[in-house]
């Protein structure tokens, strides 16, 4: 049999793969629902089929492009929940899409552009997840769902609390049923002020429920 070694697209598959491999690390690290391995597949495969297009020589390839980006779509949708009023997962969704990016660059024989841009996601999800860490502490909002006994005054006893505690604040709405009267509050500060509130509607016998 004859074999055919085409080395300049084992070294785009091997690129990939450490491309794939620095990021998912990344994400093992962190514990992320998309680690070491699915970071791997998705650079690996986005090559493949990058290299398989331009090869069969189609007048457009770059409709197979749009369909990677499409399938990329689905699996970063499958990594992307809601936890009660908070979304997470969308940084993990965004890697899973620049991962797929990096894989087609490769693929494209793009090197320098795979190269410097791997460099940067790495420095994003590393370096700048303390920038982040930061301004949360100093500045960040939080939606909070307080549940009170019907008869009681919650917004004048809610708004009083912010008040006190300098907190910027959003009534966004209220809900009424048989047992309880909910609202929901839109709050802006800092880390340790958000706490505080926390902890001062723990110990409010009036508050049935809460959460953020």
């Amino acid at each position: 049999m004859d074999f055919n070694l085409d080395l300049e697209v084992a070294l785009r598959l091997l690129v990939s793969f450490v491309i794939g491999t620095a990021i998912g690390l990344e994400r093992e690290y962190r514990s992320k629902a998309a680690g070491l391995r699915t970071m791997i597949m998705i650079c690996l495969g986005s090559t493949i089929f990058t290299e398989i297009s331009m090869n069969l020589g189609a007048n457009n390839p770059d409709r197979l492009a749009a369909n990677i980006v499409t399938g990329i779509g689905f699996l970063g949708g499958g990594v992307i929940f809601k936890d009660g009023l908070t979304i997470s997962g969308i940084t993990t969704a965004t890697t899973i899409w620049i991962s797929a990016a990096l894989g087609m660059a490769v693929g494209a024989g793009e090197y320098f552009v795979a190269i410097v841009g791997s460099g940067v996601v790495l420095v994003v999800l590393t370096f700048l997840e303390n920038v982040q860490g930061w301004i949360e502490r100093w500045h960040q909002s939080r939606t909070y769902k307080i549940g009170f006994l019907p008869d009681h005054d919650s917004h004048a006893y809610i708004e009083k609390i912010l008040i006190d505690l300098n907190l910027s604040y959003k009534k966004k709405r209220d809900i009424k049923d048989n047992h309880s009267f909910v609202v929901i509050y839109e709050v802006f500060g800092s880390e340790k002020k958000l706490e505080m509130f926390t902890m001062t509607l723990k110990a409010e016998p009036n508050v049935l429920s809460f959460g953020y």
